[in-house]
């Protein structure tokens, strides 16, 4: 197969669809990769290493889209992209199509096959492709707390850690899944009071026994989370549906619960957001203020970190990328986890989640891998 690499054109987006060591990878199975000229020089990788893998470097995006059976690569691909997309083409990245239905639209317009990093699954009902970016993000989601309540960034001036007399900040986590228990390690680490709220006793459960009392558990509630935003320097939005829109967890309305000063970090603003006064910021213009609390919203925030990012990714998404190349949409056959990828094909969504985000009809995904 015929495999196109091209150079990430989103604002501040610096990590890159395969690794060096990824391209060897599928080279030595027979496969050709073409990369597009400096996509991976933002984070070090030259294009020599890239040559010395069995690549060819290509110069322009065009000739990627134009010359590959698939194309491989990180973010959602922009307007301009998605017009370069060709009927029967694969797609393999992450899409977040539930809060785009501009994007669903050229995506379908397309005729290509678009599978999503983020809604592959696993045999354990996780998901594996956006667990690693899951767990950039979920750290991440501290540092850049931390950072914003800095007085000079807009918040109270609170010190996480505290010192020795002086309180520690409080950090509450919605959510206890990858993002959530991430975020929670950095935040109890740092010397924080952490709380995680998770409508999975379950969940609770398994993260009470591992941490005891170092990261307090709550139930998720309306009542709950009320009475944790008063207390709050800090808020984590953690909440996932695999395909779906984030809830909407913290009304507008609530924002006058909180200190002022306090922050609310929304690592769920791929999927539309967990607050209901998020809206995407990049890491160029990262927050702003509603009603006195700082929001950080970037949409890839895993691109701050996009050395770590890329080689954690290229780590996960490598063997399903080379069962894409091995066998095409017939992959899709056989393994249901890697179907369950599947979101746009020949102009249908094929996803459930989706398709009820969108307002659109949902089309089996067997329909179309023969």
């Amino acid at each position: 197969m015929r495999i196109g690499v091209p150079t990430e054109i989103k604002a501040q987006e610096f990590r890159v669809g395969l690794t060096p060591a990824g391209v060897r990878e599928l080279c030595s199975s027979g496969h050709s990769v073409a990369v597009q000229s400096s996509a991976g020089i933002g984070i070090g990788l030259s294009d020599e290493a890239y040559l010395n893998a069995g690549a060819t470097i290509v110069s322009t995006a065009e000739e990627i889209f134009a010359t590959s059976d698939m194309i491989i690569k990180v973010k959602e691909p922009q307007p301009v992209e998605c017009k370069m997309l060709r009927e029967g083409q694969i797609l393999f990245t992450y899409l977040h199509l539930a809060p785009d239905p501009t994007q669903a639209k050229l995506l379908q317009d397309s005729g290509a096959n678009a599978i999503a990093y983020e809604t592959v699954t696993s045999a354990t009902g996780g998901l594996p492709l956006l667990a690693p970016m899951s767990e950039v993000a979920g750290r991440l989601s501290i540092q850049a707390a931390a950072h914003c309540l800095e007085k000079i960034n807009g918040g109270a001036g609170v010190l996480l850690g505290g010192v020795p007399g002086v309180p520690a900040g409080r950090v509450l986590v919605i959510g206890g899944g990858v993002v959530g228990l991430n975020a929670a390690r950095v935040a109890m680490g740092m010397g924080a009071h952490v709380t995680i709220v998770d409508r999975s006793l379950a969940r609770l459960k398994a993260i009470d026994e591992v941490f005891g009392p170092r990261i307090a558990t709550l139930y998720s509630t309306q009542e709950t989370i009320e009475q944790e935003l008063q207390q709050a320097d800090a808020v984590i939005g953690a909440v996932l549906v695999p395909g779906a829109s984030a809830p909407k967890l913290v009304s507008q309305s609530q924002l006058a619960l909180m200190k002022t000063g306090a922050v609310l970090v929304d690592v769920a603003i791929d999927q539309g957001g967990c607050f209901e006064t998020s809206r995407p910021t990049t890491h160029q213009n990262p927050t702003y203020i509603v009603d006195g609390v700082v929001h950080y919203c970037v949409a890839n925030m895993p691109g701050a970190v996009a050395n770590t990012s890329t080689w954690a990714l290229t780590n996960a998404t490598l063997p399903y990328a080379a069962a894409l190349a091995n066998k095409g949409l017939a992959a899709l056959k056989t393994d249901p986890h890697l179907r369950a990828g599947l979101n746009v094909a020949n102009g249908k969504i094929t996803h459930p989640a989706v398709a009820e985000a969108l307002g659109e009809t949902c089309y089996a995904a067997e329909e179309f891998i023969g």
